[in-house]
């Protein structure tokens, strides 16, 4: 996805645009919190609103519990990864699968490291808005896909249905998967996250045709119960040639990765990141808060810390 913490509604929106263009916020601790030996932590911040609810989470108990100073950097999922091999980022929080760097950072260059898993179960694949899957039942089959392709089809998607995904800089087998399961469909982008979000909901909202990419965890499932379109099964290996995949997509366990010399620091910070595990709803939670009640990043943040004590405080460490 492969995937910025979050200040007013206005503020909101300048965040967004500074993901656009690799911005970089620092954070530092609030008066009468020592620095401890925490020093400073870099973390990349990916462009989707469930990574942004992490980095705010994590963020706010590095500064306030650890005394830490905090640098959001807003990057590309490559760049993230070319971060912690450059020495600019010291940490990545939802990393979605890519073998492939693993391999190339981890298991070659020996730059990064894994750092365990965040909790989170992610989902990526084909959806259609309620209404489609009620009123068109079979719609939900890729095979039937087709018959359909006139009802998605617009003035720029040269008579053939469009396809909607979302930000460009997600990794997506969508162009493939048309042209391999010889589908008569073109994918176009919404452009980013949010524009895709308000897709779907207009979608469900005035009856209009809609399929596209979408991905648990995020916060918009628990207000539109969007409906899978099935593809053919997922298999280990199914999805090894980007060229030729025809199958679904994989099911993630997410993970975190550092820079190896932050995880071998002693750092706190590393400590703390390492133990940092959630669910699917908890990120819901904060995801939901920072976009449709337009919280700033710290307080999206407590309100969650506020009713959990028990898990985070199993984050902090010993003395």
């Amino acid at each position: 996805m492969v995937r910025d913490v979050l200040r007013t509604a206005a503020a909101a929106a300048c965040a967004l645009a500074l993901a656009a263009c690799g911005a970089t916020t620092e954070v530092t601790a609030p008066p009468g919190v020592p620095d401890a030996d925490c020093g400073t932590v870099t973390i990349a911040v990916n462009p989707w609103v469930g990574y942004r609810a992490n980095v705010a989470v994590v963020g706010y108990l590095l500064e306030r519990e650890l005394g830490c100073t905090v640098i959001e950097k807003a990057l590309t999922e490559n760049e993230s990864w070319e971060g912690l091999t450059g020495g600019s980022v010291d940490v990545i929080l939802e990393n979605w699968g890519h073998d492939d760097l693993k391999k190339k950072y981890i298991d070659d260059a020996r730059t990064a490291v894994e750092l365990g898993l965040t909790g989170n179960k992610g989902v990526i694949g084909w959806y259609v808005p309620p209404w489609m899957a009620a009123e068109y039942p079979d719609i939900t089959d890729w095979r039937n896909l087709n018959k359909y392709a006139g009802l998605f089809a617009t003035a720029a998607s040269g008579g053939k249905g469009r396809f909607l995904d979302g930000d460009p800089s997600f990794v997506t087998n969508d162009a493939a998967l048309i042209a391999n399961l010889k589908l008569d469909y073109t994918v176009s982008y919404a452009g980013s996250e949010e524009k895709l979000i308000a897709a779907f909901r207009a979608a469900e909202a005035n009856r209009s045709p809609l399929i596209g990419y979408f991905y648990e965890p995020q916060w918009l499932l628990s207000e539109i119960d969007l409906v899978h379109v099935s593809l053919p099964r997922y298999t280990p290996g199914c999805d090894a040639d980007p060229q030729t995949v025809a199958c679904d997509y994989q099911p993630y366990d997410l993970d975190k990765i550092g820079r190896k010399k932050f995880a071998d620091s002693g750092s706190p910070a590393a400590e703390l990141i390492k133990r940092f595990q959630w669910t699917n709803a908890d990120q819901n939670a904060v995801a939901r808060d920072l976009t449709v009640a337009q919280l700033p990043p710290d307080e999206a943040a407590k309100r969650w810390l506020d009713g959990h004590g028990t898990t985070w405080k199993s984050w902090i460490p010993k003395d």
